[in-house]
């Protein structure tokens, strides 16, 4: 704050951001007054993993928007003192294209190397160490100004991408082993929460005030290393996951204790017989690959499930809704130096609305939550298309398409961005959980890079009509979600397990479930049944 006053910036500009510190300070510490009661270790430790973990996610989306001009001419002018040749316009628009897109593929490989990586490390020890790439891509972003080279800018993101695609994955597996039953679908929605609220931040860091001018966009760019510092000094005086300690390591002593630590209290028995008994019934297993799960019929479903519901949540179009905001905020008669202050209104949206979702989830359940924020996505969908459509025709048409950017950001706070992550926890066990969210991750970020490459492609050709096909993908995953997917709100993975079961052998006799069956009918009497 006082190093923006020194830089004599518009009082009504140092308001504004007073205003938003407040609103984010404020709507945290309602996220966090909700866990105090539980134990405030557990508050602090999703606080240090998420600030330097799926916040990471929002933070490097946003910060782009701001130096794109910055940007592009340093490509151009880079271009004419090398090899003195001055690029065309849709030459230096593919290149800023790569560095933008290739943020996605380096969370792809995140998200194939996360699981392999909790594995051997554990959840805690694995967010820290891809803080190695988030410290390296920080450097080559800081330093490609003065080295002349936008090749460093291209390596930087994908680093960053493959610190945020491990996180997006291991935080929370982290968050979902290590929170009670009654808070699991808070505590891992809380991953969601921060990576909204990395949106925020990086849109206020990235106006022109602050980083977002010509002399300091590479600082823009690097300044993701301090969320990455915050979490190296925080995050080790904090437990590992307790049913990582006592599962994968054997230690049950560590297990206690790190329970012990984060409940705040001595550990209840019936907490500690569910780790014991999935321990007891995963004996022996080693962790399951990728590409078993895909050949085990006794987790089909669930494989198919969090196949869709990843996908949908990059094919639905929230990303690109963003794309629209100017224009939209331009044709509503907003000043060209003021669009950049109500845009940061849409990433405040989405925040809020993963916070009403976080306040929500325990009390409506998953299936509530992700099945209505999809249908509201599709009806807001039609509307922006009919307001699109008829914007030169009626003069208030501009002002109802602004309505649906923010009420489709509002809808997809509410249900696909909060609980797609927590789906992974509830319906794999310890051995298949880390190859669940490995695919899980890879579907997300493999759509998102599509939706990104194919998306103007979608504006050129269909023009106002462009988002029917999101509406679609909205419509087609809110009714497998209500034929499909059974509530796991407060249930055991035992109880989450047999419903399951009962669409994965549909129509079939069963007997006592084979070893390799087994490992996911935690709880489960071998009993013959006839489904």
């Amino acid at each position: 704050y006082c190093w923006i006053s020194c830089r004599n910036v518009n009082p009504m500009t140092l308001l504004f951001l007073s205003h938003c510190s407040l609103y984010l300070f404020w709507t945290l510490h309602l996220i966090f007054s909700r866990y105090i009661g539980s134990s405030l270790m557990l508050v602090l430790m999703v606080a240090s993993a998420a600030i330097g973990g799926t916040l990471q996610y929002g933070y490097n989306l946003a910060i782009m928007n701001a130096p794109t001009t910055f940007i592009q001419t340093f490509i151009n002018e880079t271009f004419l003192e090398r090899w003195d040749i001055q690029l065309e316009d849709y030459q230096v628009t593919l290149v800023w294209t790569i560095i933008v897109s290739i943020f996605s593929l380096g969370g792809l490989a995140g998200a194939l190397i996360a699981g392999p990586m909790t594995i051997r490390f554990g959840r805690k020890k694995c967010l820290l160490l891809s803080n190695i790439f988030l410290m390296s891509g920080a450097l080559l972003a800081v330093t490609s100004r003065a080295a002349k080279s936008f090749e460093m800018i291209i390596i930087s993101r994908i680093l960053v991408g493959i610190n945020a695609g491990i996180s997006m994955n291991v935080q929370p597996m982290y968050f979902g082993e290590s929170a009670p039953k009654h808070l699991r679908g808070a505590i891992s929605l809380s991953s969601a929460v921060f990576a909204a609220f990395g949106v925020v931040l990086g849109q206020v860091v990235g106006l022109r005030e602050i980083l977002g001018s010509e002399p300091y966009w590479q600082y823009l760019l690097a300044s993701n290393a301090i969320p990455g510092f915050i979490q190296l000094l925080t995050l080790p005086w904090f437990p590992e996951s307790p049913r990582y300690l006592l599962i994968d390591r054997g230690d049950k002593e560590a297990c206690i204790n790190a329970l012990r630590r984060l409940r705040g209290c001595e550990v209840q028995s019936s907490e500690l017989d569910e780790i014991l008994q999935e321990q007891a019934d995963t004996k022996g297993m080693r962790a399951s690959r990728p590409w078993e799960l895909f050949t085990d019929r006794s987790v089909r479903w669930q494989l198919i499930t969090v196949m869709i519901i990843s996908s949908a949540m990059q094919l639905c179009g929230n990303d690109s809704i963003y794309f629209y905001a100017s224009y939209v905020f331009k044709e509503a008669g907003i000043a060209d130096d003021k669009i950049q202050y109500v845009s940061i209104g849409t990433g405040t949206c989405e925040f809020t609305a993963c916070i009403m979702c976080n306040l929500l989830i325990e009390r409506k359940g998953r299936r509530f939550m992700l099945m209505g924020g999809f249908i509201l996505m599709t009806i807001w969908a039609v509307v922006f298309t009919i307001a699109l459509s008829f914007e030169h025709y009626i003069s208030w048409m501009p002002y109802l398409s602004m309505a649906c950017i923010f009420t489709y950001i509002l809808s997809f706070g509410m249900g696909p961005a909060g609980v797609t992550g927590v789906l992974p926890t509830e319906i794999f066990n310890q051995t298949a959980r880390p190859a669940a969210y490995m695919i899980a991750g890879s579907m997300m970020w493999l759509n998102l890079f599509i939706t990104g490459m194919i998306f103007p492609f979608l504006v050129s050709e269909l023009s106002e009509y462009c988002f029917v096909p999101f509406g679609a993908v909205c419509l087609l995953s809110a009714l497998y979600v209500g034929l499909f997917l059974p509530e796991t709100k407060g249930k055991s993975l035992s109880v989450i397990t047999s419903e399951f079961h009962k669409l994965n052998f549909k129509g079939q006799q069963r007997t006592c479930p084979s070893k390799t069956q087994a490992q996911y009918q935690l709880g489960e009497v071998c009993l013959s049944t006839a489904l």
